[in-house]
């Protein structure tokens, strides 16, 4: 995906998964299953994979709400910042 970075935190993790449940886009239960596949993942050595890879691939979620997010976070970050 053009818009993670390999820097992200795991607080990005947490806030893309977090706005994706907020904006009725998948459920907790469906946040709580990809974060553990992601966890699952690293432990035994895997590729590391972005959490909204981890829910396109599941497909409880599409591309157009991956921006959305995405851009949602990007606005929070802002605020934060005071640009916003």
């Amino acid at each position: 995906m053009p818009h993670d970075h390999k820097g992200g935190s795991s607080d990005h993790r947490l806030r893309f998964g977090q706005i994706a449940v907020r904006m009725g886009f998948i459920t907790g239960q469906q946040l709580k299953d990809a974060i553990s596949e992601q966890i699952d993942d690293d432990l035994a050595g895997r590729a590391h994979r972005f959490l909204g890879n981890i829910l396109l691939e599941k497909q409880w979620i599409n591309l157009e709400q991956v921006d959305i997010i995405l851009d949602e976070i990007f606005k929070e970050e802002m605020k934060i910042k005071g640009i916003l």
